[in-house]
């Protein structure tokens, strides 16, 4: 069993979703946490009605510390990463499960994969993860024709993870201290977390490609495909640069082997087992001396 931990800012229409997914097409008994920030627009309210656990602030902290103040009240030996834009889609958790039970150990980090609708003129060809419209907004959604084309939709386990939906034993979770507060309110925190999963030595990150999550933020209005993707120059990718000395693009690319390509696409690597340690190519020390240069830049001007 798993405890889903939810943090949510306001945006209850999408969270009702979320919630009568996880009710209706769960097969385990798990424990669904939600963090309410500030919760103005009647999201407090909803989840005492529907008995659902929850932590509650009357502001707006972030991501990473509705995350953290969420977890102190999981009961589960599993953590489950969620966001509040999510349409659950059946038998998701039982396939995770069905994955753990495979690995034998704690010593991983499983995703789900998330299904969204997107301009597909905005991608390169090789844009590998699901796309399929079921709705653009939660107005729009039509969960039938979603539940009906779910076999059509599902894809090969990949290396890597999608980060949310994101599975994690709760003593390796303690371990690394969950998410760090530094990325408030979000944006490269879900990066972080891998990259301190990798130093203490995880290296099972898989994605479960039967697994599926709707994701209403999959939308995009971007008209630039070369700005799809791409951390570079944002606060979160900073933060993560002035931390680990490295940039998030390069983790992603040559320690999880996912993410983009040379070719700025980005694509899905199909699984083939626990990662090693980086290959020390060209192509790995021409990024990580361009790396070095963004962190000792960030350093010299003193960037928090």
């Amino acid at each position: 069993m798993f405890s889903i931990l939810i943090p949510t800012y306001n945006n209850l229409p999408y969270l009702k979703i979320c919630i009568e997914s996880l009710i209706k097409n769960s097969k385990l008994k798990n424990q669904i946490i939600v963090h309410v920030n500030e919760g103005s627009d009647g999201t407090l309210d909803y989840v005492k009605k529907k008995n659902i656990e929850y932590t509650f602030t009357k502001e707006n902290i972030g991501m990473p510390k509705a995350l953290n103040t969420a977890s102190k009240i999981s009961k589960n030996d599993y953590i489950l990463i969620s966001h509040d834009d999510f349409y659950y889609c059946p038998n998701w958790d039982k396939l995770l499960m069905n994955e753990v039970k495979l690995i034998q150990h704690k010593n991983f980090y499983l995703s789900g994969t998330m299904v969204g609708a997107v301009d597909i003129t905005i991608y390169k060809k090789n844009f590998i993860p699901p796309i399929f419209n079921a709705g653009v907004d939660h107005e729009k959604f039509n969960e039938n024709k979603l539940i009906k084309n779910i076999e059509n939709i599902k894809i090969f386990n990949f290396q890597g993870t999608t980060k949310c939906p994101g599975l994690v034993h709760k003593d390796i979770w303690n371990k690394v201290g969950g998410w760090s507060e530094e990325f408030f309110p979000t944006g490269g925190d879900d990066s972080d977390f891998a990259m301190k999963l990798w130093k203490n030595k995880i290296r099972i990150f898989k994605g479960i490609g039967n697994s599926l999550v709707y994701h209403f933020g999959s939308i995009t209005t971007r008209k630039k495909s070369d700005n799809l993707f791409t951390y570079n120059g944002s606060r979160g990718n900073k933060i993560f640069i002035k931390k680990w000395k490295i940039s998030i693009n390069f983790f992603e690319k040559f320690y999880l082997n996912s993410g983009l390509n040379d070719n700025n696409e980005f694509i899905f690597n199909k699984y083939k087992g626990p990662l090693n340690e980086p290959i020390k190519s060209f192509k790995y020390y021409r990024n990580l001396i361009s790396d070095r240069i963004k962190y000792y830049y960030l350093v010299m001007i003193n960037f928090k």
